[in-house]
């Protein structure tokens, strides 16, 4: 038999008999195991996940559920196909032996694999302090329940909601209170909404944006401590500046936290930013040595992107969970040279205030921005990022139409400022300073977070929110 006619076969053999495990109940859980099947791979395949439910989709929690439009146990994820798993809900990985090739559970179970998904995600950051985050009124946002919960009180109509942080959750929370005529305070350490994901230059006009639509909006400040009544429900909220704002609820909107720890001592090269992997989702170790067996996806995975300087990105983004997961997939069950490349350009959207705001490449990676067309007074209009002569990415404020035009212009590595459009051009074109907050101040970590090695780059530096 001829080596490619020997490697097939081993190829068939291992789609046909081999153990994957996926640790995640996840988006890029779920269509990892769907694009297994697809891939022709009928051996064993389990999915674990530390939540009871089947995966669902996360960005209606936010959204849709809050307003009381969509049930929170009605987002369960459609399935493209039927994945045949071996499903362990309810209980946690809590450990890895990448020596015996065994998954441990927090049941004590140890479940064997062949090859490894780690699709384990992020969790919200709760409020520091553990007494006042047990208050009554007190939430955070990122599950199924957390929305539940939330959208309970918030059809109560409290009083007055206080909302800790304002990136791109805690400003849909306050739009949401907004729409259903609740008061609410929002309280930013950084000098604007939306400054470590966009710059200050597209934060100072969400700040206004948010104070037209009756926002209490106090940048500059964090909350110093809450306090509760009685009976244990939160009551106020006690601000650095010595003011104090009455509220029922509070949201702390604080960042999010990618669920890591259960790999600690297995040798992967796992930390805050997440687990390290090549451009196909294979897992690195502590040494940088890319591993046969482990694979990564979705937002706990941190890879380099070619288009950022080979700089590695985090990716919280819903396209980012779906393509790493196939890709991821795809490259379980193949060899070399079938390998692909996971090569997204980031992109997200966000429904708030009555606009949708819709971005593509990486904002934070950009030191300049210009606006490209449309209305800053309108807030309908597109703006681009640049750095050192190119485009890196671009915002939409209700123009997300333009997206496809500027994504192109990115990929290409187009000049910055990018050619006109052709039409609907402001009157002023002219880059000025993004305004990216100085990574050493405690502000917004991005969606997309850039995780270069040397010290005194800033794409390096991004540090969590601290309230």
């Amino acid at each position: 038999m001829s080596l490619p006619a020997t490697v097939a076969e081993l190829v068939r053999e291992f789609r046909a008999g081999a153990r994957i495990v996926i640790v995640g109940a996840s988006l890029a859980g779920l269509r990892a195991a769907e694009t297994l099947r697809e891939e022709g791979f009928t051996g064993s395949l389990t999915i674990i996940g530390d939540e009871p439910y089947e995966p669902y989709d996360r960005p209606p929690l936010s959204k849709q559920v809050l307003k009381g439009w969509v049930p929170a146990d009605h987002t369960k994820l459609p399935r493209t196909r039927e994945v045949n798993a071996d499903w362990r809900l309810g209980v946690a990985a809590v450990g890895l032996d990448r020596i015996t090739k065994r998954v441990r559970l927090a049941d004590g179970e140890q479940v064997p694999y062949d090859r490894l998904l780690i699709a384990t995600g992020t969790r919200a950051r709760q409020w520091p302090n553990p007494a006042e985050a047990a208050l009554e009124g007190v939430h955070t946002i990122r599950s199924r329940d957390d929305a539940a919960e939330l959208q309970m009180e918030l059809a109560e109509s409290p009083s007055r909601v206080v909302v800790i942080g304002a990136g791109f959750i805690g400003s849909e929370v306050a739009s949401v209170c907004r729409e259903l005529d609740i008061p609410v305070t929002v309280v930013e350490r950084g000098p604007a909404p939306l400054v470590g994901a966009l710059g200050g230059v597209i934060g100072e006009i969400a700040a206004q944006m948010q104070r037209d639509h009756g926002v209490d909006l106090r940048c500059g400040l964090g909350v110093s401590s809450l306090e509760g009544d009685s009976g244990g429900h939160v009551r106020r909220a006690h601000l650095s500046d010595g003011t104090v704002v009455d509220a029922d609820v509070v949201v702390a909107s604080l960042g999010s936290i990618r669920n890591v720890e259960w790999l600690e001592g297995s040798g992967l090269a796992a930390g805050f930013w997440g687990v390290g992997c090549d451009a196909g989702g294979r897992a690195f170790d502590i040494n940088g040595v890319v591993t046969d067996s482990i694979y990564v996806a979705g937002d706990v995975a941190r890879a380099p992107h070619v288009l950022y300087e080979y700089q590695f990105l985090a990716m919280e983004h819903w396209d980012n969970a779906v393509l790493g997961a196939e890709v991821a997939a795809h490259n379980m069950v193949n060899l070399e040279p079938n390998y692909r490349p996971h090569l997204l350009l980031p992109g997200f959207w966000s429904g708030q205030f009555g606009v949708n705001i819709k971005s593509v490449g990486v904002p934070p990676f950009g030191d300049e921005i210009v606006f490209t067309q449309g209305s800053v007074a309108d807030r309908s209009f597109a703006a681009a990022y640049g750095h050192r002569g190119r485009i890196v990415a671009a915002v939409t404020f209700d123009h997300g139409k333009w997206l496809e035009y500027y994504g192109k212009l990115i990929e290409r590595s187009g000049p910055f400022p990018p050619p006109p459009s052709g039409w609907d051009q402001p009157a002023d074109t002219k880059p000025v300073p993004a305004e990216f907050p100085d990574p050493r101040v405690p502000t917004a970590i991005p969606d997309v977070v850039l995780t270069g090695h040397a010290p005194s780059e800033r794409t390096a530096e991004f540090r969590p929110r601290r309230h």
